[in-house]
């Protein structure tokens, strides 16, 4: 463990906007900073409980594709998977209250998103400041931020990026995985100035990254078509670097 000044431990919190996108994203780092003692927390944003179990059109089609017709069973069930992929790679899980955009309602009460790569609909215009205060309620002087860009310009990632760049408080960021291999070039101009830095991950760490991944069985068909393809495609990219790349503002 690392501490900095007297009782203050030093804490990776990993920000997650879904059940499933720290793990995704950085699995191997986190399997590899657990294994050597770190502390690691990912700290998912959108896995409320949306009222009166109300779904959108869009939610619907989702929650078909996903097998499971209520959105509180759908919630349970990947709040099951993250803590089951959370321990593979030896992370401890905190999961706040705020709604996925397919069940986020506007002030008229109308649903906000029939897609979720769009941009932010004006009525969440204050959704990244009430995360900002939720994640600086918990937040501790030597804790390790660690968000993702926002590749592929799902809503909830932009907004959730929008949050912790509210806070006065290092960052790094991670590519956003799957959203990379959709859209590598997007990666570019997002780093532009900004410094890199490779972290190892090992063999064991691949495997755990993996299998941790594996997981969120109920998510591995809409974000990678199979699991054959999801481990196909996170093996090109750690065989690029043997590692996972965070960045820094320079």
């Amino acid at each position: 463990m690392l501490f900095y000044g007297k009782n203050t431990l030093m804490r990776w919190i990993y920000i997650s906007p879904h059940l499933d996108d720290a793990v995704l994203s950085a699995g191997g780092l986190i399997y590899e900073q657990t294994r050597a003692g770190l502390d690691v927390e990912i700290w998912t944003m959108m896995c409320g409980f949306p009222p009166n179990d109300e779904l959108s059109p869009y939610a619907q089609v989702m929650h078909y594709e996903w097998g499971i017709p209520a959105a509180a069973d759908v919630i349970n069930a990947r709040r099951k998977e993250d803590v089951i992929a959370a321990g593979i790679v030896g992370a401890k899980t905190v999961h706040f209250d705020f709604l996925d955009c397919i069940y986020r309602r506007g002030e008229n009460g109308n649903w906000l998103y029939s897609y979720v790569f769009v941009p932010p609909h004006e009525d969440d215009e204050g959704l990244p400041a009430r995360i900002a205060e939720a994640v600086s309620a918990r937040l501790q002087p030597a804790d390790q931020l660690v968000v993702q860009f926002g590749l592929g310009s799902h809503v909830d990632h932009v907004l959730v990026r929008r949050a912790l760049e509210l806070i006065q408080h290092p960052i790094l960021y991670a590519a956003d995985i799957p959203y990379l291999f959709r859209h590598p070039d997007e990666l570019a101009p997002q780093i532009a100035g900004m410094k890199a830095k490779t972290h190892r991950i090992t063999d064991s760490g691949l495997r755990s990254w993996l299998e941790a991944s594996a997981a969120y069985e109920s998510q591995i068909g809409s974000l990678f078509d199979s699991p054959e393809m999801m481990q196909a495609q996170f093996q090109q990219y750690w065989s690029e670097t043997m590692g996972i790349r965070l960045w820094s503002v320079a």
